[in-house]
């Protein structure tokens, strides 16, 4: 039988295992956020301005962030881009408008605005009568549908917020937001391969860089020009410089740097056509719009013929098409315009 002082040990054991498991169980799950904490954070993340490290899509649809990934893909943003436009460029400089939670789960930022158009209370307000109704918190001189161009981020976590800093919620977002650029060229840069960053922090163009990228290398042109090589195909040219100093010619097709001439002062000349830094290609560059007059792929030009009834042959056919009445058959010269007052013979 055990005696009263062993029960005693025993039980003290077994309070002292749950009191490190539960003493675990605490540190493994962190608090949740407080009200305190809640308006601490809307106080300073509020109106705070915001370098963009990935484009927002024009719409209702916003960035998610989640365990320190972003979605929708860069491919899908890049579709949603090419459909709709973009909200924000990679670099652009932005402000955080407006914080909310939704729910346990979410914290919303609205930047520049939001996506959606907002009204006062009092513009909702209409006063009828026998002239009609009228809003009188309208503004007359507001242009009529005028469109957001706003967005948000949504940061969301499994169960629930945790009781979270200013400064850890700024790393959280650090995937979409840049808080410490100095610059809107900082902030662009920094979301760049090294080569090309380097390549751009000494002012150097590559074969394969974009528009965007050789602006921040070298500025914008002081000179360009369009025309056609020898093959036909249409290219734009900066130049940059002026001789007695070395002078380049970068030229473009579509967005891309497909070559590169240096005129040095010494008169030596450097070509380079190789691609040096590859790119994904966007959306709109990867599948070009067809041209006008012709069919996009997977749809079919509308048709007055029945199902099954055959085309007319075409110019491609030795069997002429039928001329419509009024019109001259093949090899019969056009009719004589009928004279003043006179019906045409049909």
């Amino acid at each position: 039988m055990m005696s009263r002082r062993n029960a005693l040990l025993v039980t003290a054991v077994v309070l002292t295992a749950l009191l490190a498991m539960a003493g675990d169980n605490s540190s493994q799950n962190p608090p949740k956020m407080t009200e305190t904490t809640r308006m601490m954070l809307i106080r300073g993340l509020n109106a705070e301005l915001v370098f963009i490290r990935r484009p927002f899509p024009m719409g209702q649809k916003g960035l998610i962030v989640k365990d320190g990934a972003v979605s929708p893909s860069e491919q899908q943003v890049e579709q949603m881009i090419a459909g709709y436009g973009p909200a924000l460029k990679t670099g652009d400089r932005a402000r955080i408008t407006n914080i909310r939670f939704k729910g346990d789960k979410t914290i919303i930022f609205e930047i520049n605005g939001g996506p959606k158009k907002k009204t006062k209370w009092y513009q909702h307000i209409q006063v009828s009568g026998m002239g009609g109704t009228v809003s009188p918190g309208a503004d007359p001189n507001a242009a009529p549908n005028t469109n957001p161009r706003g967005s948000y981020v949504e940061l969301a976590f499994d169960k629930y917020i945790p009781d979270l800093s200013v400064e850890q919620v700024k790393q959280m977002l650090r995937p979409v937001f840049d808080f410490s650029a100095i610059s809107a060229a900082q902030a662009y840069v920094d979301t760049l391969p090294p080569k090309v960053k380097e390549a751009i922090k000494n002012h150097q163009v590559l074969v394969g860089m974009n528009r965007e990228m050789v602006i921040y290398a070298l500025g914008r042109p002081p000179k360009k020009y369009r025309d056609r090589d020898s093959v036909g195909a249409d290219y734009e040219e900066w130049i940059y410089g002026e001789p007695p100093k070395d002078v380049q010619f970068v030229r473009f097709v579509g967005d891309e740097v497909v070559r590169l001439e240096i005129m040095k002062v010494d008169g030596e000349k450097i070509v380079r056509t190789e691609k040096e830094v590859d790119l994904k290609p966007t959306v709109a560059q990867a599948e070009p719009k067809p041209a006008e007059g012709q069919a996009q792929p997977g749809m079919t030009r509308p048709t007055l013929r029945r199902p099954g009834e055959e085309a007319p042959a075409g110019p491609d056919n030795n069997t002429p098409r039928t001329p419509l009445p009024g019109q001259p058959g093949p090899g019969q010269p056009p009719p004589m315009p009928a004279p003043s007052g006179q019906i045409p013979p049909q």
